[in-house]
C-alpha cells in the first residue's frame, strides 16, 4: 500500500518575516537554504531534507502547506488518487514542483481545511553526522494539530495517508506514525490549526543546552523541560517571534512499523510530564484558534 513515510517541511506565512528568519537561523539552529523565488528557506543540519522551514511574507500569519513524503512517484499518484476518493479538496494534482528542492507532487485541503503537500523525488541536501552539544535540530521530529473531529481526522490520515495509530491519551490526543518514530503526527480537540512543530535534536543534553542558549537571546521556556509519556520523549516548548509554538524534543522511541501495538494512557499527573519539575504546562502554550488560511491555497 502506498504511504506518506515521513514529514517534510512546514511552510509559514507572516508579516514579520526579517525577526522569524533571524529566529530560525541565529537562535533555533537552522540553516538557510539559498533560493530566488522570494521566499525563505532552512534545513536542519542533521538530515538531508532540502529543507524543513518555508517563510512568506504575507498580512496574514498562517499555515501556507505541510509537507508529507512518499517513496515514489506511483505513491504519489496512488496517495492522490486515495483523497480525491475520500472527498477532499484538490489544490493541484501529481505535477513537477517548481518551488524549491523540486520533485513530484499534489496539494490538498483536510477535511478540516489545512493544507498539504505530498512528495518524492525532492532533491537532497548535505547532512553532516551530529554530536554531543551541538544543541542545534537534527530533522523535525513531529507535529500536532488541531481538529474540531480529531477522531475523524485520525482515521482519515490512516485510512487516505497510510499512518498506524500509536498510542492514545485518554481520549483526546492519538499518535501517529509513519515509519519506525513512535509518532510524526498527533491530534488534539480543537479548532483547526497547527499545535507545534517539533524538532528532534541528539540528546537530552543537547536539549537542555538549548534552552540554555534560546534563554540568553530573548526566548524564554513556556514549557518543560519535561517526559513525556506517549513516545517516551523529552520536550521542551517555545515560540517563534511570529507566535507560532516550536519544540526542541530528543530520545523519542522507536517502534516497529507493523507490529506496534497501540495503548491508552490513562490521563494522570505525570502523563504528559513524567518528571514533573519543569516550569508551565498545556496552559501556557498559545491558545488554539482556527487557521486563518483554512481551504484557502497560498499562492507558491
Amino acid at each position: 500500500m502506498s504511504r506518506v513515510t515521513d514529514i517534510r517541511y512546514i511552510g509559514y506565512a507572516m508579516p514579520d518575516i526579517e525577526a522569524e528568519s533571524a529566529f530560525y537561523s541565529k537562535v533555533w539552529g537552522l540553516q538557510p537554504v539559498s533560493s530566488d523565488d522570494g521566499m525563505t528557506y532552512f534545513k536542519a543540519q542533521g538530515d538531508d531534507e532540502h529543507h524543513v522551514v518555508r517563510l512568506r511574507q504575507d498580512e496574514t500569519m498562517r499555515i501556507d502547506v505541510i509537507g508529507l513524503a512518499t517513496d515514489s512517484r506511483s505513491s504519489v499518484d496512488a496517495l492522490h488518487d486515495n483523497v480525491v476518493a475520500a472527498g477532499c479538496r484538490v489544490i493541484f494534482a501529481p505535477r513537477d514542483l517548481t518551488t524549491a528542492g523540486g520533485g513530484y507532487g499534489f496539494r490538498f485541503f483536510s477535511p478540516d481545511g489545512l493544507p498539504f503537500e505530498v512528495s518524492s523525488d525532492v532533491a537532497s541536501s548535505d547532512r553532516r553526522d551530529m554530536v554531543r552539544w551541538d544543541a542545534v535540530p537534527q530533522k523535525i521530529s513531529h507535529i500536532v494539530l488541531h481538529s474540531p473531529d480529531h477522531k475523524a481526522m485520525v482515521q482519515f490520515f490512516i485510512d487516505v495517508l497510510g499512518f498506524k495509530l500509536s498510542d492514545w491519551l485518554g481520549d483526546f490526543m492519538a499518535f501517529l506514525r509513519c515509519n519506525e518514530a513512535h509518532h510524526r503526527i498527533a491530534f488534539l480537540p480543537g479548532p483547526p490549526c497547527l499545535n507545534h512543530v517539533a524538532y528532534d535534536v541528539l540528546t537530552v543534553d543537547d536539549m537542555m543546552r538549548g534552552i540554555n542558549r534560546l534563554r540568553k537571546q530573548g526566548t524564554d521556556i513556556l514549557w518543560g523541560p519535561g517526559r513525556h509519556t506517549a513516545g517516551n520523549n523529552t520536550f521542551s516548548y517555545f515560540t517563534t517571534p511570529g507566535g507560532f509554538a516550536v519544540e526542541y524534543t530528543s530520545e523519542l522511541e522507536d517502534v516497529d512499523f507493523d507490529t506496534h501495538e497501540a495503548q491508552v494512557h490513562i490521563p494522570g499527573p505525570q502523563v504528559m510530564d513524567q518528571w514533573g519539575v519543569g516550569v508551565g504546562g498545556p496552559q501556557t502554550m498559545p491558545h488554539p484558534a482556527a487557521d486563518p488560511g483554512l481551504f484557502q491555497p497560498a499562492k507558491v
